[in-house]
């Protein structure tokens, strides 16, 4: 290990509190269960989880907080949210670490800390107090928990939506979906809106990247039951996850979930440890949109790609087709809804909107 990566964990060792009650179990001989991820990391004194940032002090589970790794006001398009609050910004910030380790990952520099050594991310130490007036001093009515995978740095983010909601902000995450039925009850009152990476339909696939996959289902599954605002987003990853077969037990499965899920199909670039596959061809994502459509998906949208998928950036009404709102990439150009409904005929499309 470089004396640089030496630095930076003993830094991060430092910048820790103790984690949530709700969030940890004493297993006697100063072992402790952490139950913020999905792999429920049984950890020994002076030894860490999965994820290499929340960790065990003396039979003390420590977890990250009081800084940033990213701070930048976004907007929410790009988390992707399509369905919350169209054409405004979202103040978004992130940590250092993962529970997963995707060879694709966008984010790899702040998301494979203290895992990869090139993976050199430097903290920022902020205040709660700081981030919240920072979405206010921008205009942002929702601040995002993103870059790297918020459910293992929660109790940072929930004390910033804790704060943020008393000036009428909106907490929300971006996340890869391996969650615990404990972390969703513990952000649940700071948490409206929640985007969920599902990478692949074959648990193959899932433990290659360091996951289950019937966790992410299951959590996909449990925020819709918590009444959390859900979009689901895919990349679609040539050789990986683009067949017909398995986008259609994609589709199929959030369908029974609900229909009313927004799935994001997102274009891969080649990047960090995946350079082989080619960037995916919008005739891929295209196929992914209709396929999305047989299933029942009332709502699909095709990714990355700005301009060059048809309509498939836009919103249209589920009943008439109306066309309520046009974006490109990232921007709105136009949205001509009346408040939650489509001023066409009426129907009430959903969403958070205000």
């Amino acid at each position: 290990m470089t004396s640089r990566a030496v630095s930076l964990r003993k830094l991060l060792g430092e910048a820790t509190a103790p984690a949530a009650d709700e969030l940890v179990r004493d297993e006697g001989d100063r072992t402790v269960r952490c139950l913020a991820c999905g792999h429920r990391c049984r950890i020994r004194p002076d030894r860490h989880g999965v994820c290499h940032v929340r960790f065990n002090r003396y039979g003390e589970l420590r977890v990250p907080h009081g800084y940033v790794s990213s701070l930048a006001v976004d907007p929410i398009e790009k988390k992707p949210f399509y369905h919350a609050y169209p054409g405004a910004d979202a103040l978004s910030f992130g940590m250092l670490g993962c529970s997963f380790h995707c060879p694709f990952c966008q984010n790899w520099v702040t998301s494979q800390t203290l895992r990869d050594e090139r993976a050199i991310a430097e903290p920022q130490f902020v205040t709660p107090e700081h981030v919240v007036e920072l979405a206010l001093e921008h205009g942002c009515p929702v601040i995002t928990s993103t870059y790297n995978e918020p459910l293992i740095t929660t109790e940072w983010a929930i004390e910033i939506f804790k704060l943020g909601k008393q000036s009428g902000l909106v907490g929300s995450y971006v996340s890869n979906g391996n969650a615990t039925p404990e972390v969703l009850e513990y952000i649940r009152p700071y948490v409206r809106l929640c985007n969920v990476d599902l990478k692949a339909f074959r648990d193959k696939t899932y433990r290659k990247l360091g996951g289950v996959l019937e966790n992410t289902l299951n959590t996909i599954r449990l925020l819709k039951k918590l009444d959390f605002w859900v979009e689901v987003i895919t990349l679609v990853v040539p050789g990986m996850n683009d067949s017909d077969e398995e986008l259609t037990e994609i589709a199929d499965f959030l369908v029974e979930v609900s229909p009313e899920i927004p799935w994001h199909v997102t274009a891969f670039h080649p990047t960090y440890h995946m350079t082989e596959p080619p960037r995916t061809p919008v005739d891929t994502l295209l196929r992914a949109y209709e396929i999305g459509k047989r299933a029942g998906l009332q709502f699909i949208y095709a990714g990355n790609l700005p301009g060059m998928v048809d309509e498939c950036e836009n919103t249209h009404c589920p009943r008439c087709n109306e066309e309520l709102i046009v974006r490109q990439g990232f921007y709105v150009r136009r949205n001509t809804m009346k408040g939650s409904c489509c001023p066409s005929c009426g129907t009430t499309i959903p969403g958070v909107w205000d």
